[in-house]
This record gives structure tokens, C-alpha cells and sequence, in this order.
């Protein structure tokens, strides 16, 4: 069922429906194929960069849609309805290309960009360790001063698109302590950059997760973003946003599990009526769709206080948290719904489920969700 959206301008609604299209129309049909036999579906990411849904929420003179983050994370959501994986690596895409607009010079702008936010060049985000992952502070991956740059040592864990993408946002540590950290933007096919094999996960299957591994790899120092030691407050600035993004990728499973729900629910029939016409059954869809709108709503007053310039850091871990846990329940539900045929894969909502669980891990798991948030009462 398409959601009937407010959107601020004629465009935005026009781009939704852009969206809608491609969605049903490319991602849609392959899905199913993909995700059951784990294969990377190859020229998807293309087609989303030409229809210019890999850039909306960056300036129009770089490249990008300029689109308010409002209507960027509704079209995030209206991509994760179709496919979890493809929308969480839009999402990842998204965050990668962050630290350059952010914090990057023109000089390195106008270099690597375009292509970025063109969709020529994919990005990855590496910033969790094996054994530092909620604790960005105690990262260990080492980048030495050499002769023009920087030897980078070190291990990188849980890579969306790792072995894939174009171009990597490295944090890795140039001094001591949580000021020690900077931030790199490593292409791939670095000397000494190489891969893990894929994570064997749970959920999103079509994209791969890997691990990193740095020998000895050399960076050009022009290839640092901001300053020396300025690594976590571009990570954290840049997650912020991430975890808006990861709200709206749940909201979408959430979704399309009620849509799943709800459409089996018309259709079967017990004890002389459908289903949905049981009060207890249709009490427990209606505890689902207001679980969905209330996510909602959530991170799309998030993304309007950060359009406006306003400080948005814990509402975006509300978000996070509220859509998150929401997908969880949501898409445990639709289980439930279908019954047995929900617990098959001859279904989809059981998929659904698998990827509702990762939402709550990633981008800060729900837990450090609390922690964000509990520290801003405490400062009040």
C-alpha cells in the first residue's frame, strides 16, 4: 500500500513517485533471486545514480539533489519497502560521502565529489573494529606519518559493501587517546588494502558486510579529511545523520511487513469470515500500523529540525531507537499473522524479521541509543 505522504513542494512529491517507480520497476522484480542465492545484484546501484537517488540531500553545485533530508528519508523508506539491503547501503552511501562535504576543501571537493554524488563512485564507511565497535575512543588501526602521507595498519570490521565500493571513510589513529583519531578517504585498490570474506549474516544478504585489512598501505596525506585528530567529530557528526537513515530503512521493512500483513489477513478465512475480521487479529494490525505511523512521524521531525538548522543529535537517537525497535515488533508480528506460512521463506515476512534485527545493532546499537539520550537529561 503506498503511503499517502505530506511532502513540502510539488518536486518532492514528484519524487517520491520517481521512486515508487524504479522501486517496483528495478528492484521489485530481483529481490526474492538475490537475497535467497546471496548474490550482489550488479548494476542496481547505477540505475539508482542515474534516476539521482544517490545524492539527494547534498547541494545541487557538488552535484547533489538538494533536497531536504525530510524528503531524502522518505525516499530512503520508500526504498527499503522494496529492499532492505539495497536502501541500507543507499543509507551508508550517503554517510560516506558526509565527511568530504563536511569537512573536506574545495580542492578535494572538486576532485572526488562529483563522481560521489554522480553515482560513479559507491562509498563505504569504516569505522567499527573487531574489538572496538559502540567504542569508537579505542580504536587501534594506526596511520604513521610517512614521506607525503600516511602507512596505515590495522584491521576494520562490519563494511557494508566492503570489497565493492569505490571508496572507503577511514578512521584510524594518528595520536593518542579520543583526540588521536583522523579521518582518511582510501580508494579501492590500495597496495595493501585488502578484504575479509563476506559476512555469513542473518539478513541482507545481497550486499556484502566484510572486514579490511591495512599492511602497510600507504595514503597520500591530500587524501586526509580535516584535521589531524579531528577523526571523531567528523565520524560522530556524520552518524548523526546515519541514524536517520537506518529510522527510515526500518520504517520501510516495518511497512511492508503491515502491507503483507494485512493483504494475508483479507485474504485467509476462519471460522466463516476473513480474518482481519476478528477483533483480536484485527486489534494486533492496528497496534502495527500505529507502531509504523508513530516511527514515522518521529524521524521526519527529526530531519526537519536538522534542515532548520537546529540541534537534532538526540532526536535522531530517538529515532533510531523508536523506528527500530518498531520494525522489530512490527515484522515479529506479521510472523504471527501468517502463521505457519510466515515462519517459511515461501513468504516474505520472514525476512522482513531477519532484517528488522540488524536495524537495532548498526549505526549505534539501541543501547547506546539510551546512553546518547539519558546523558542529554542528565546535562539538563
Amino acid at each position: 500500500m503506498a503511503v499517502d505522504r505530506l511532502l513540502p513542494t510539488d518536486e518532492a512529491r514528484d519524487l517520491i513517485q520517481l521512486t515508487r517507480d524504479v522501486a517496483d520497476k528495478v528492484l521489485a522484480p530481483i529481490v526474492d533471486e538475490h537475497e535467497k542465492s546471496e548474490t550482489y545484484p550488479e548494476g542496481v546501484f547505477a540505475t539508482l545514480g542515474e534516476a539521482g537517488l544517490l545524492s539527494l540531500p547534498y547541494p545541487e553545485e557538488w552535484g547533489g539533489g538538494g533536497q531536504p533530508y525530510e524528503v531524502y528519508l522518505q525516499v530512503l523508506e520508500e526504498i527499503a519497502a522494496r529492499w532492505a539491503a539495497v536502501a541500507v547501503a543507499v543509507s551508508v552511501h550517503s554517510l560516506a560521502c558526509h565527511p568530504l562535504m563536511a569537512f573536506g576543501t574545495d580542492e578535494q571537493k572538486q576532485q572526488w565529489l562529483p563522481d560521489m554524488l554522480g553515482g560513479n563512485t559507491i562509498g563505504a564507511y569504516s569505522l567499527s573494529e573487531p574489538q572496538a565497535g559502540s567504542d569508537a575512543a579505542a580504536l587501534a588501526c594506526k596511520a604513521s606519518t610517512a614521506d607525503g602521507g600516511y602507512v596505515v595498519n590495522g584491521a576494520k570490521a562490519w563494511i557494508t559493501h566492503g570489497g565493492i565500493a569505490d571508496f572507503y571513510n577511514l578512521f584510524a589513529r594518528t595520536g593518542e587517546g579520543s583526540k588521536g583519531i583522523s579521518c582518511f578517504l582510501v580508494p579501492k585498490g590500495t597496495e595493501g588494502l585488502s578484504f575479509g570474506k563476506p559476512e555469513e549474516k542473518m539478513g541482507l544478504h545481497a550486499v556484502p558486510t566484510t572486514s579490511a585489512h591495512y599492511d602497510d598501505a600507504f595514503v597520500p596525506v591530500e587524501r586526509r579529511i580535516g584535521a589531524e585528530g579531528q577523526g571523531l567529530q567528523i565520524a560522530f557528526s556524520a552518524l548523526d545523520s546515519g541514524r536517520l537513515g537506518i529510522a527510515a530503512v526500518a520504517v520501510g521493512i516495518a511497512q511492508a511487513a503491515l502491507d503483507d500483513a494485512v493483504s494475508y489477513a483479507q485474504e485467509r478465512s476462519a471460522f466463516g469470515k476473513k480474518i482481519i475480521d476478528h477483533q483480536g487479529l484485527g486489534f494486533l494490525l492496528a497496534d502495527m500500523a500505529a507502531a509504523v505511523d508513530s516511527a514515522r512521524a518521529t524521524y521526519i521531525d527529526a530531519a526537519r529540525r536538522r534542515d532548520a538548522g537546529l540541534p537534532y543529535s538526540r532526536n535522531a537517537s530517538v529515532a533510531k531507537l523508536v523506528a527500530t525497535d518498531a520494525a522489530m515488533k512490527v515484522t515479529t508480528d506479521a510472523v504471527q499473522v501468517l502463521g505457519g506460512y510466515g515462519y517459511t521463506r515461501d513468504f516474505r515476512v520472514e525476512r522482513y524479521m531477519r532484517e528488522a534485527k540488524i536495524t537495532q545493532i548498526f549505526e549505534g546499537t539501541n543501547q547506546i541509543q539510551r546512553l546518547v539520550i539519558s546523558r542529554t537529561l542528565a546535562a539538563n
